[in-house]
């Protein structure tokens, strides 16, 4: 395997081999049988809650990043919509009732997701859900550790975890 490449896949998972090329960090390639296998995005949710002027950001309790900020969401579940996967990653984490009608779409914008050291790259798909309350609960405490509003003005960018949520948040939402 060249220097530059991957390491995280030592060995081609069809016949053991380790005359590997892995190309652009998405196709892994075994030279003695022609395996190839592509790592490709993964696609995630991430929800910008707005109550007045502020959003909401809960506290990563877990890698990677954990400590930062993030907005909740989650991957999306195989033959899921993005729109139920925001829907069910929004009810698991703080158990809100939402419908597909109640989400705004916003952007898409590409991220990387480091876990386990397998690098990950996502498509994370945003939209925005406007509250008629700011008391919010949490039910995956082990995947968020506090929520808080933060008014527009006085987000810091440098607080956030992912770069998806740096670039979305810093466009579109700061005043």
């Amino acid at each position: 395997m060249a220097e530059n490449e991957a390491s995280f896949f030592k060995y081609c998972p069809n016949c053991s081999s380790q005359n590997l090329t892995y190309v652009n960090n998405f196709k892994l390639h075994c030279s003695d049988c022609d395996f190839i296998l592509y790592h490709n995005i993964a696609a995630a949710v991430a929800l910008v809650f707005t109550y007045e002027d502020k959003i909401l950001f809960a506290e990563r309790n877990v890698e990677p990043d954990k400590g930062k900020l993030d907005l909740p969401g989650g991957f999306i579940d195989p033959n899921e919509t993005a729109e139920e996967a925001a829907c069910r990653e929004v009810n698991e984490e703080l158990g809100l009732e939402l419908t597909p009608d109640d989400l705004k779409y916003i952007t898409t914008a590409p991220n990387n997701y480091l876990y386990r050291n397998v690098p990950y790259r996502t498509m994370d798909i945003f939209y925005e859900c406007s509250l008629k309350t700011n008391v919010i609960s949490i039910k995956a405490a082990d995947e968020i550790k506090s929520l808080t509003w933060i008014k527009r003005n006085e987000i810091d960018l440098n607080k956030i975890g992912f770069a998806s949520i740096r670039k979305v948040i810093g466009e579109r939402y700061l005043v």
